[in-house]
């Protein structure tokens, strides 16, 4: 199957009123889901290059040089993740994830690979929205914009600090699979966790993580 932009005119920087807010690949095979977020960033002010397949993101992703990518995961061909190894590696670009998978050897990979954030499927485009104005968000008030091969590479190693090694969301990921909670349950949960350990969120969500790594590797 092809891509297209939903923006135009690329190539280049992207010009008129949906260039306001920034510029996103999104990649499903979903086509319906694809659709539906496009859409809805689209609205929400983006600039939205995207793609059904690994092989076409990544094409789009070195012709267009978006800000940020949403990336599924389970995909034909190159998956999520593969995808995400390459903008990460070859173009420095920040990358996120929204996936119906949630076990413990997914949100595993998701944070060795330094996402951004880490979204699970259903969610409608209003909860969408607000994650990926929060994404844009962190990124800029860390300085990550643009984001080079080198800055995403060492993110791990500069501690929790760094946006892109930022272990909150992916905690948040996890108690919602693990608890069946809607993501601000989860958000309030970790928050308590914190609280009862009088450590910071980011300490107790580091800690969490440090548990499901150790789960998937031992395949407790």
């Amino acid at each position: 199957m092809s891509a297209q932009a939903t923006a135009s005119p690329p190539p280049g920087p992207p010009s008129g009123p949906s260039a306001g807010k920034g510029s996103i690949l999104v990649v499903d095979d979903d086509r319906l889901v694809l659709a539906t977020v496009v859409h809805g960033l689209s609205q929400a002010g983006y600039h939205v290059i995207d793609a059904d397949n690994g092989d076409d993101a990544i094409l789009l992703a070195r012709e267009h040089r978006p800000e940020l990518a949403l990336l599924d995961i389970r995909m034909e061909g190159k998956s999520g993740f593969d995808v995400a190894e390459t903008l990460r590696d070859a173009y420095g670009i920040p990358f996120m994830f929204l996936s119906a998978f949630a076990d413990e050897a997914t949100l595993a990979q998701v944070q060795a690979l330094g996402a951004v954030d880490y979204l699970i499927k259903p969610l409608d485009v209003g909860q969408i929205v607000p994650s990926v104005d929060a994404a844009f968000a962190r990124l800029r008030a860390a300085g990550a914009q643009p984001a080079t091969p080198a800055t995403i590479a060492a993110a791990p190693a500069e501690g929790a600090a760094s946006v892109l090694s930022n272990p909150v969301p992916l905690a948040v990921g996890v108690l919602m699979h693990r608890h069946s909670l809607s993501r601000t349950e989860a958000w309030r949960r970790l928050q308590r966790l914190a609280a009862d350990q009088k450590m910071s969120l980011q300490a107790q969500a580091e800690r969490l993580l440090g548990a499901v790594e150790e789960l998937a590797r031992t395949g407790g």
